[in-house]
């Protein structure tokens, strides 16, 4: 599904990201770690084109996606609340991430209905709040949900368990597996929790001053070298 080849992002004279080559099957569960300032989120603006890359291609099933817009209707994301667009309600602004996506008003409204649960009552009960009042926790899940609404074959989330109480992080691993193993979605997700990372992923990349450290399958023993890892890091602070 995707293919990155010699793709590097300079900030003036630092590189921040250099990854040679990497490429994502479609319908993996992948999680992408690493401290602060790694190059998680350059990397997921890098793949959603809201970056220009100094160097190399990123392709979405062969083609650019620097010449070819065919790719976002088939990707979901949510990076940061900037996302978000505070003075609208917030069915107001799933109907508009809708209207992007050309989604007929009877799916959108089948779509919404799934997760009504992880949305709370909070949310679905007040339709006459504007987003930019609600707390940062309930305004992570309306990101989450608008990157969720079309039903997406990519979705990218970026620390989406931050901000979330521990029955909303429950609930979100369960409706990630389920977009994995019955509707094929590939998940591209970061999380400074190891935990969290490994319960929703099969796949788990290391990025460490925006090179690839470590790509392998979850496992004891790939565990066990990412603990170590990060141990080491804070052993040479």
């Amino acid at each position: 599904m995707l293919e990155i080849k010699e793709l590097i992002k300079k900030f003036g004279n630092k590189t921040v990201l250099n990854i040679p080559y990497l490429k994502i099957e479609k319908n993996e569960s992948i999680g992408v770690v690493g401290n602060n300032g790694a190059g998680k989120t350059t990397l997921f603006r890098l793949l959603l084109d809201l970056l220009k890359a100094d160097n190399g291609a990123i392709l979405f099933d062969n083609k650019n996606i620097t010449q070819t817009e065919d790719w976002k209707v088939h990707t979901g994301s949510f990076l940061e609340q900037g996302f978000l667009i505070p003075f609208l309600t917030t069915i107001e602004y799933f109907k508009f991430v809708s209207t992007l996506y050309k989604m007929q008003e009877n799916v959108f409204q089948l779509q919404l209905e799934k997760y009504q649960d992880f949305l709370t009552k909070e949310i679905t009960q007040n339709k006459r709040k504007y987003i930019r009042d609600f707390s940062q926790g309930n305004k992570v899940k309306i990101g989450i949900v608008a990157a969720m609404l079309s039903n997406p074959q990519l979705l990218i989330l970026d620390e989406p368990f931050a901000n979330l109480d521990p029955s909303s992080q429950i609930r979100l691993k369960s409706i990630i597996k389920d977009l994995v193993i019955n509707h094929k979605t590939t998940v591209l997700i970061s999380s400074h929790d190891l935990r969290h990372i490994t319960d929703v992923s099969e796949r788990i990349i290391l990025i460490d001053e925006g090179k690839i450290i470590k790509d392998s399958p979850k496992s004891e023993k790939s565990l066990q070298e990412l603990e170590t890892y990060f141990i080491n890091q804070i052993e040479t602070i």
